[in-house]
């Protein structure tokens, strides 16, 4: 007799179906697991022994084989050991088998009987509400499980209370949605004195999710506003928390189950690794791109960062994925980020002070910059120049905007922006900066006196055809922060103010 039971194995954020297969036959007593197992899955032999032998069951002396179907998919984790254990427990007529044929298993087991949570679970429950299977999952996991909508759900504490439960013993109650995870608290507006120009290009920013650059010295308050952005970008739709959820499931980042509708914002290191920042390592987890999936990556002294890991973002920057390639496996995760960077203008940080900046002005600037490629640099629809903050700036009173004042325009230009491609069939571009150059033609066209500036400024300053597109894209942002229709010429050129058109200059 063959004893099956259904879970899953990971491709990125996708659950792919896998059959756990248990066959008992006659034959030198061995326990042998199949279908290309990682050393995890290999060890739930002794995992699912010694928690059999916990609840007082102890495998038959014979030759069982486990078989994980379909055999040319790789299996990792500790997820398998509910599933397998189930199937033996099948197998041998324990539990029914037709009561385990409409469930999807996963759960990682202790020595005791436990059942342990493990990552995975919201994309797993997604995967049976496709197969219309009912879920097992760990308890401590069922509130995250129950996100996933109309799935039944069996969130077990142990083995032997599972094993009741399917053999009508004893009733586990379905778990209830975990409620939504606090937002983080950043900074607010109000708190920062001066950079009234630096806060304008913030809020534009943040109304269209542009790539946004700031080159300014130290203390001239670069990290507190990147730290103000969340607080002003308006909060996930329930399809894009899904979404996020679903990566930080995978990763193991989902605390307690709870779902939050505030965007994520990553601030990783300057000595972070290419894996880490775009996803990888041994098991090709994902990176910090992809946690700042449908918000924002910031990352700090820029030019800090080795080379190779920034031109590694220039292409998930365009097309919302990264892909780890390695030599079992491609995974494509997303990564729709606003990328907020900050750097100083030169290694020491004080290029345009003539008491404080080094004898090797400006080519230190020069030099210091060109550590940033031209590709990168292109793709930053906002470049701003930060400057000191002077000791007067410091005693003027707070600023009359807060972050909830901005907050709201914000939300408003970016409802435009919403009906405006909903109108035109483009429901999954939510922003200006997701706009490809065909919509552009027809969302972005400038009046005539704005077209003519825009040609001049392309021939003077030899834009790229990217450039030329997130002009076009600043100033459709700009025009619906106005909450006009038409791109104007004052637009065009307050866009092209955010181009940085020399390096050091």
């Amino acid at each position: 007799m063959v004893a099956r039971v259904k879970t899953v194995a990971f491709l990125g954020i996708e659950a792919r179906p896998v059959d756990v297969e248990v066959m008992i036959a006659g034959g030198v007593p061995t326990f042998a697991v199949v279908g290309l197992p990682d050393k995890a899955v290999s060890e739930a032999r002794e995992r699912v022994r010694s928690a059999l032998g916990a609840v007082g069951m102890a495998l038959p002396p014979k030759r069982i084989t486990v078989n994980l179907a379909p055999a040319d998919l790789p299996k990792e984790g500790s997820h398998f050991d509910l599933p397998i254990a189930l199937a033996i427990l099948a197998a041998m007529n324990v539990i029914p088998a037709g009561e385990l044929a409409h469930y999807l298993v996963l759960g990682e087991l202790g020595l005791d009987g436990g059942i342990a949570p493990v990552n995975g679970v919201l994309p797993a429950a997604m995967t049976a509400a496709a197969l219309d299977c009912a879920l097992i999952c760990p308890q401590a996991t069922g509130p995250e499980a129950a996100w996933a909508g109309e799935v039944e759900v069996v969130a077990a504490p142990s083995l032997l209370a599972l094993v009741n439960h399917l053999r009508g013993r004893q009733v586990l109650s379905p778990p209830a949605p975990a409620g939504e995870a606090p937002g983080m608290r950043g900074g607010d507006l109000r708190d920062i004195k001066g950079q009234e120009t630096a806060k304008r290009a913030l809020e534009v920013a943040a109304a269209g999710g542009h790539h946004m650059l700031m080159i300014g010295p130290p203390g001239a308050g670069k990290s507190l506003m990147a730290a103000c952005l969340p607080g002003i970008l308006p909060p996930l739709s329930p399809r894009e928390a899904l979404e996020v959820s679903m990566i930080q499931s995978v990763a193991g980042a989902l605390t307690e189950g709870r779902i939050s509708r505030q965007r994520p914002y990553r601030a990783p290191h300057h000595s972070a690794s290419m894996a880490a920042l775009t996803g990888g390592g041994m098991k090709a987890r994902p990176g910090e791109i992809s946690l700042a999936h449908k918000g924002i990556l910031f990352l700090d002294e820029l030019a800090e960062f080795s080379r190779a890991v920034l031109d590694s973002l220039r292409q998930p920057l365009e097309t919302g994925m990264v892909t780890v390639a390695r030599a079992n496996a491609h995974l494509d995760y997303p990564a729709d980020v606003q990328l907020i960077a900050a750097m100083n203008p030169c290694r020491c940080g004080h290029l345009g002070d003539a008491a404080l900046a080094c004898h090797k002005a400006p080519r230190c600037a020069q030099d210091y910059q060109s550590r940033i490629s031209g590709p990168l640099m292109d793709r930053m629809d906002i470049h701003i120049d930060v400057a000191a903050v002077s000791a007067r700036d410091l005693t003027l009173p707070p600023p009359a905007e807060d972050s909830a004042t901005v907050a709201a325009r914000v939300a408003e230009a970016r409802d435009r922006q919403q009906r405006r491609f909903e109108a035109l069939g483009e429901e999954r571009i939510t922003t200006n900066a997701r706009a490809d150059g065909r919509l552009l033609e027809t969302v972005a066209t400038p009046d005539d006196a704005g077209a003519r500036l825009l040609e001049d400024a392309a021939d003077r300053f030899h834009l790229t055809a990217r450039g030329y597109h997130r002009v076009l894209r600043v100033a459709r942002t700009l025009a619906d922060l106005e909450g006009v229709e038409r791109v104007m010429r004052s637009h065009i050129a307050e866009a092209l103010g955010y181009r940085r058109v020399s390096v050091g200059g």
